[in-house]
């Protein structure tokens, strides 16, 4: 009876624990809330994440399960619940990054983590370096440094932002109906050292993401708090000089407020100097104003003015006319300037609910001098062109956050809704003469675009399985007052789109995930388009599909493969270079992704992505259906150390392969392999360091284009390749105090 007796009582007392649920909240050694912290039970499989002040609340927990709390650059904690009905409050402390940290899951973002992982083994000192983070995103400055970087992804010629979303703490950095370029995004009043985290998907797959968001999207958080306040120094070739100011001016539990100031200055290595100079500015305060509310505001400004010696012909160099660091017209470059303010809060419903809305405002101005054709047009004076626009970019967005129980099993439910307007003023492009004379002005007008959307999203966990359905609804509303005409009129169009979304994941086990994720996105097109073709095709689709792998075979190694497919509708381009519209067909684009992380020992890292694409237009006929500058095969691959001794460095390598420059691949843009290198050396509160770009000292061109162009005393125009030159040797050597 004594035994019945007692065996009735345990199993009165595992029934009534069985299936209970624990609160508890996650903090580093400073005691300040750690968010996205992962929670495993180790007995169930159960799991979940902390939210934005470290909370989280574990389902189906019994008395002796095991938690194992992680977080990349932290080290993970092992808990075992003793007591169900006190809240648990978990440290970690940050170290290091190691692989053996991360745990594949269900809720894991295989992109993101390699992001996470690129981010924290490798220091960044320029927005440039900050986009390289990303895998299988090769970029090219063609402009003296000032301009947005070009951009490729998945065999797409992205130009600056056509086909990828990118943000910086939720407001969007692409311009629409940009004097220069649909999408135009430039990253550079970024300061890298802010940079925390990036956010990082390929293809049209997230509800969240809007217009943009086609070959993928990025998404860039900067810092709560600084580890340090530091004062930074840099120098080295061709006059360059940087200087980095960040200070922690609060810190407290549950407020954070810091400063940081960036100042660059360059002569680059071209014969006509750059004059290349950058100040970048940015305050931000976080706080946890409540139990249940969460506050940042943050501003930035940046103004950057530089001279640009332009892309030049090769032919100009093959009959010794310049050099390849020279110039056929050396009156290139601009000046331009952001100044943004963001206002981020998180509001805490109840356990289960919370709602993070965003809110921003931009001025932003842009003065762009360009010369691709010499004197093709103008055979007198040149074709030289100015693009200018003055720009008031403000928006918001809410997004609410639910966890409830369907059908038995945990799910994720989202409701989004927003808007964004733009009002670019004085959108001109014009022809010119040294950057003083105006000649003739080609477009002028205004242009006032807004955006409205909302979206659905659900996660549903299903044992071993993920399955997430999404809807998304945009509807844009474009105006254009054209300056040029006599008479005052607006032209108007208004469209929607319907985008859906699938994505399916399988964890057979803890080491493997399996994914299918499919999607409809989209690119707006621009507004001086989209009342030409009187709103025919001015929202074109693209449809794609992933299916792809996470293996984590040993502790140390972590593989990513996926094999895609994209489709892109018809579209109508604007060109803002000559201020004409050009239809561009459907295309067909698929390709195979390949991440490598290995970590042989803990201070050496080994990080390898390889990309192979087929791109293709598809209602062309074959041998004439290339997509000019699409990349088909690249590989970047670095090894980076971080020894407790205080000594860090590593070596990268980018590669790109041949590719078509033009329709029928008669015309190539020569592929290249650069290397370049960084060491340092960290001895009390000082940080020394060298970088060297190009260490090998190869000739290569970063952009390349096939133009017709005609020089001076040419009797004809020639189409062949014009290109900007890849960096030469370039040495900078940095001294960082921190404290």
């Amino acid at each position: 009876m004594k035994l019945l007796f007692t065996t009735v009582i345990f199993l009165t007392t595992l029934s009534l624990s069985y299936g209970q649920q624990i609160n508890g909240k996650v903090v580093d050694g400073d005691s300040r809330a750690v968010e996205e912290a992962y929670i495993l039970n180790y007995r169930s499989g159960n799991h979940t994440h902390t939210d934005h002040f470290g909370r989280f609340l574990m389902a189906r927990v019994s008395l002796g399960d095991t938690l194992v709390v992680s977080h990349i650059g932290y080290e993970p904690a092992t808990v075992v619940i003793t007591n169900l009905n006190a809240p648990l409050q978990v440290s970690i402390q940050e170290k290091v990054i190691s692989l053996d940290e991360i745990l594949v899951s269900p809720e894991m973002d295989a992109i993101n983590v390699l992001t996470d992982i690129n981010l924290k083994t490798t220091p960044v000192n320029s927005s440039q370096e900050l986009l390289r983070k990303v895998p299988g995103l090769v970029i090219g400055q063609h402009a003296g440094g000032g301009k947005a970087e070009q951009m490729f992804l998945r065999g797409f010629d992205i130009d600056h932002g056509t086909d990828i979303s990118i943000s910086v703490d939720g407001m969007p950095v692409n311009m629409v109906s940009h004097a220069h370029g649909q999408g135009y995004a430039d990253l550079h009043f970024l300061i890298p050292e802010a940079i925390d985290k990036i956010d990082f998907g390929k293809g049209p797959y997230y509800a969240g993401q809007g217009d943009f968001n086609t070959a993928g999207y990025v998404g860039f958080k900067t810092k709560e708090k600084l580890d340090n306040s530091l004062v930074k120094l840099e120098a080295g070739q061709f006059n360059t000089q940087r200087f980095l100011g960040m200070f922690q001016v609060v810190e407290q539990e549950d407020h954070s407020a810091y400063v940081a100031m960036d100042y660059n200055l360059t002569d680059g290595p071209f014969e006509s100097s750059q004059n290349f100079n950058r100040l970048n500015m940015l305050a931000k305060y976080t706080g946890r104003v409540s139990a249940t509310d969460k506050i940042s505001i943050s501003a930035s400004h940046f103004t950057s003015s530089w001279d640009a010696s332009g892309q030049i012909p090769q032919r100009a160099i093959d009959s010794g006319l310049i050099s390849r660091f020279g110039a056929i017209d050396d009156t290139e470059g601009g000046t331009t300037s952001r100044t943004n303010l963001i206002f981020n809060y998180v509001k805490t419903i109840d356990e289960k609910t919370f709602v993070k809305s965003t809110a921003f405002y931009t001025k932003y101005d842009f003065e762009l001098f360009s010369n691709f054709t010499f004197f093709l047009d103008d055979p007198e004076n040149g074709d030289q062109i100015r693009q200018f626009e003055s720009r008031d970019m403000f928006g918001a967005n809410s997004e609410y956050n639910h966890t409830l129980n369907l059908l038995g099993n945990e799910a994720l439910f989202q409701w989004g809704a927003g808007f964004r307007n733009d009002q670019s003023n004085g959108n001109e492009l014009s022809h010119t003469l040294n950057r003083t004379t105006t000649l003739d002005t080609l477009a002028l007008g205004d242009i006032n675009e807004t955006n409205l959307y909302s979206y659905v999203n659900l996660s549903y966990h299903l044992g071993k399985w993920v399955i997430n359905p999404a809807l998304r609804v945009d509807y844009f509303k474009f105006n254009y007052n054209d300056q040029l005409v006599t008479a005052y009129e607006t032209q108007s169009e208004s469209e929607a789109i319907v985008s859906p979304k699938l994505n399916i994941l399988y964890n057979p086990s803890r080491q493997l995930q399996l994914y299918l994720k499919s999607g409809k996105g989209f690119h707006s097109n621009d507004a001086r388009v989209v009342v030409a073709e009187n709103g025919n095709e001015i929202l074109p689709a693209a449809w794609g599909s992933d299916i792809g792998a996470i293996w984590k075979p040993t502790p140390k190694l972590i593989l990513n493969a996926a094999y895609w497919y994209l489709h892109l509708d018809q579209e109508f381009v604007y060109v803002g270079d000559a201020g004409v519209v050009e239809p561009s067909g459907k295309t067909r684009r698929t390709g195979v992704d390949l991440s490598v992380r290995y970590q042989p020992v803990s201070w050496l890292y080994w990080d390898t992505d390889v990309n192979y694409t087929l791109a293709r237009s598809v209602d062309e006929p074959e041998d004439s259906d290339y997509i000019p500058l699409a990349p088909d095969f690249t590989v970047m691959s670095g090894i980076s150390v971080i020894h407790p001794s205080g000594i860090y460095g590593g070596a990268r390598l980018r590669y790109i392969d041949d590719r078509p420059a033009n329709e029928d691949n008669s015309i190539v843009a020569e592929g290249y392999t650069v290397v370049d290198l960084n060491l340092g050396y960290q001895w009390k509160n000082f940080d020394f360091g060298i970088n060297i770009q190009n260490l090998f000292d190869t000739d290569w061109n970063e952009t390349q284009f096939a133009t017709e162009s005609r020089l001076q005393n040419e009797p004809a125009p020639v189409e062949e390749i014009h290109f900007t030159p890849g960096a030469p040797f370039w040495f900078k050597g940095s001294v960082t105090y921190k404290f």
